[in-house]
């Protein structure tokens, strides 16, 4: 693991960096926005403008790094990063926010294909799950330190802006100055959704689903944290326990799924996911139309703490289910081209959940973002016994659960041992 870092240090700790910049700056915007009034519809188109960004990017950017090669367009995306998150700071206003976080989706999609890119020329088919946990434990980390920056100074003040971008700049730095040659890009096919939903309707039903859940959760968590008048250290404590339970509970929970039918327990995960929603709306009252904890620290904000954080540790690993569960029906030299047109369910999903939940939220105040959560879950599980009827399921050992960020590219998942990725010219390296 040592030599892995050792090999690959610039290119790690420039992401390192820029991974804690873009885990500070979703949610340093997100209270940004409840504190100068915008609405919960408006709040969620923003926040969804970096999810349609991500989404345009990942289509249009592979071919520009064939093109241009890896260094300018990590350089040319993290110097975008950089100015975009300058922009909200300097221009508070909905719309030009709007575009600047599509600007930033678009951005970091460039970085992560370009990180995951280089990363997979310098893994080996003896040292790629190495790579992968590596990556996976710095994402992890930078994503759940970012969320703590928001304690870095008041959110209406235009420091932590200044903060975000200096970081987004730091980042380029490492592996500007890498004395390796960049590698030759890879382009990486994809099944067609209707191809995808013919091979596992549950599984492209579940990862749509699972798109419009997690980017609510990322995309609007901290805008329904700040509705409920918590602190900045509350909510940053709320996003940071959401983040670190997603990425633990990833391994018990992949485990189990290895051992026995993966449906199963992608359906006591949703529907545990939904019974946690409900717990956590208890939690923080009794009234559905004004909701919000005490301002003062008590046993009442524990507990919801608890339950939110069990309804993390269910809820995001479902991403990296749906795509072991969809694996269990195809060969192995499918798994990659499968995970690419999973991504692209994901993303269609992903661009409309923070709009969605700004949508509950205004009709049902704060709770409204737990109701929009706990409904989605309840389609995964429903659909899912209705699948169960109508289908066996099929053992395949070459399909196995990979803890995965759930930003990772098809790029990144190729990193999966399980995936068969043709690495001999990187072998002989």
């Amino acid at each position: 693991m040592f030599k892995i870092f050792k090999n690959s240090w610039a290119l790690f700790t420039g992401f390192a960096v820029l991974i804690t910049a873009h885990g500070f700056q979703g949610n340093l915007l997100q209270v940004r926005s409840v504190i100068e009034d915008f609405s919960f519809v408006t709040t969620g188109i923003i926040m969804s403008g970096y999810y349609l960004g991500y989404f345009v990017g990942a289509n249009i950017i592979p071919n520009l790094v064939s093109k241009v090669g890896h260094i300018r367009v990590f350089a040319a995306f993290a110097s975008m990063a950089s100015l975009s998150i300058l922009i909200h700071a300097v221009f508070v206003d909905p719309i030009v926010w709007t575009l600047a976080r599509f600007l930033t989706g678009f951005s970091l999609i460039g970085v992560y294909i370009v990180v995951e890119s280089w990363l997979n020329d310098r893994a080996t088919n003896r040292n790629r799950g190495g790579v992968l946990s590596i990556y996976m434990f710095i994402t992890f980390t930078g994503l759940a330190v970012g969320t703590l920056l928001l304690n870095f100074n008041k959110p209406q003040e235009y420091e932590p802006f200044i903060l975000t971008s200096l970081l987004f700049s730091i980042a380029l730095v490492p592996i500007l100055l890498t004395k390796r040659a960049a590698p030759k890009f890879k382009k990486i096919g994809f099944m067609k959704i209707k191809q995808l939903y013919k091979i596992s309707p549950f599984g492209t039903f579940s990862m749509l689903c699972t798109g419009l859940i997690h980017s609510a959760i990322f995309g609007y968590g901290a805008v329904y944290a700040t509705s409920l008048n918590f602190t900045i250290f509350e909510i940053s404590l709320f996003l940071f326990l959401i983040t670190i339970a997603g990425a633990i509970f990833q391994f018990p929970i992949g485990n189990f799924s290895d051992k026995s039918d993966r449906r199963i327990v992608l359906i006591a995960c949703t529907f545990i996911s939904a019974f946690c929603c409900v717990l956590a709306i208890f939690a923080s009252g009794t009234s559905l139309e004004n909701m919000y904890l005490a301002s003062s620290v008590g046993m009442d904000k524990i507990i919801f703490l608890i339950f939110t954080t069990i309804y993390a540790g269910f809820a995001l690993p479902m991403f990296t289910l749906n795509l072991a569960y969809v694996n269990d029906f195809i060969d192995k030299e499918r798994f990659v081209a499968a995970g690419a047109g999973l991504q692209i369910i994901f993303g269609i999903g992903a661009m409309g959940g923070p709009f969605l939940a700004s949508i509950f939220m205004s009709l049902y105040g704060p709770n409204g973002f737990f109701i929009y959560l706990a409904i989605f879950h309840i389609f995964i599980g429903l659909f899912g016994l209705y699948r169960i009827t109508k289908r066996e399921y099929e053992d395949n050992p070459d399909s196995t659960f990979t803890p995965l960020p759930r930003n990772i590219t098809p790029l990144g998942i190729e990193l999966d041992p399980t995936t068969a990725a043709d690495l001999s010219n990187s072998d002989k390296k």
